[in-house]
């Protein structure tokens, strides 16, 4: 081809040296085109990211910093977007460990989380105190999800799609005990008497559901305690390097899955302890297992699968979005609230197919 460009476009007396200019323009062309064209994307979702946020800023300061502007109404959405994020990430740990670090396709999880909530409320309806209320839930939802992977899981390693069915065979088993036990009425978990009354925020005049903030301060203790223990201790290390390569760790005398079994009761731990926040700040219903399961699967993908910070930094998107979109969409397009998370998704795989901190397998 460039030998065509020599002959026939510059066939006067000089053009040696102008053609050697544009053969080298046109290989440099068809070297940067491949490292601009996979920018593209990003920048087009980072534009829109942008274009977003400076819509919700407008919308809460164009009338000023008045107690009468936007800004109180602000200020309470991010919190909303705050705390919704803090459960959603002590949901989504729970499935990341389970999901992205074990490699174990666990569709049971949003009914584990709806069976920790129920078994919270009635702990609590027995006269047992909150705290060790939502132990016991823990415990008894971390049980029933090891019961499950020794039953059923543990002997399908690797075999997600076989995984996959037997997970959403047992969840809809315990959704229709959990339906013919405690019914279809919605019902809420109080919350604990030290944790009941709002808390002033101390500007506007404002006040916030203290249990909602001691939620979100939850949602940061089980993060960090998280990450110390996968990445500091030697049963972190042990798990991850069972996951890699089981034959050559359990040649080294580590029983793989004793390790596996408590990474998945402490994944079903979680989960229930996401049961009882979400049923204590909302409610519980039939059906939220599956919602729940959504918004803890869009938030572990969007983050990159066993990705710790990514399931935090894709709960905290996840929530904020939700919560402005809700609140400052046009009212004709209010509907549509829900439908943004999941464009969210789109825009993330489009950019990164395995998350935003994730890596390829």
């Amino acid at each position: 081809m460039l030998s065509s460009v020599i002959d026939y476009r510059f066939p006067r007396k000089g053009a040696k040296g102008r053609c050697v200019r544009v053969a080298s323009q046109t290989v440099a062309t068809r070297r940067l085109s491949p490292r601009l064209r996979p920018r593209i994307a990003p920048a087009l979702a980072v534009l829109l990211a942008v274009l977003g946020m400076l819509g919700v800023l407008w919308q809460a300061f164009s009338e000023g910093f008045g107690a009468k502007g936007n800004v109180p109404t602000f200020i309470l959405v991010t919190l909303n977007g705050l705390t919704l994020a803090g459960l959603l990430f002590i949901t989504a740990s729970g499935l990341t460990l389970i999901f992205g670090l074990l490699r174990v396709t666990n569709l049971a999880h949003g009914a584990l989380f709806l069976l920790g909530g129920y078994l919270g409320l009635t702990f609590l309806q027995n006269g047992i105190p909150w705290v060790p209320a939502v132990l016991l839930a823990m415990v008894g939802t971390g049980v029933v999800g090891l019961v499950m992977h020794q039953l059923f899981l543990r002997w399908n390693q690797g075999q997600d799609l076989r995984q996959a069915l037997i997970t959403i065979a047992l969840s809809l088993i315990l959704a229709d005990q959990m339906l013919a036990h405690f019914g279809a009425t919605p019902t809420a978990i109080t919350p604990p008497g030290f944790l009941a009354d709002p808390l002033k925020l101390g500007v506007y005049d404002l006040a916030y559901p203290m249990f909602r903030l001691a939620m979100l301060i939850g949602a940061v203790i089980v993060g960090l305690l998280f990450w110390v223990v996968i990445k500091r201790t030697r049963a972190g290390m042990v798990m991850r390097a069972g996951v890699d390569d089981p034959s050559m760790t359990s040649a080294l005398g580590v029983n793989v899955q004793l390790v596996f079994a408590g990474a998945f009761f402490i994944g079903s731990a979680l989960a229930g302890l996401g049961g009882v926040f979400a049923g204590t700040s909302y409610s519980l219903a039939p059906g939220q297992d599956q919602s729940f399961l959504v918004y803890a699967l869009v938030v572990v993908i969007v983050g990159g699968m066993g990705s710790l910070g990514g399931a935090a930094l894709g709960a905290l998107l996840y929530g904020l979005v939700d919560q402005y979109s809700s609140a400052y969409l046009p009212a004709a397009y209010a509907n549509l609230s829900a439908l943004l998370t999941f464009v969210l998704l789109a825009v993330v795989l489009a950019v990164r197919p395995t998350g935003l901190f994730g890596r390829a397998r």
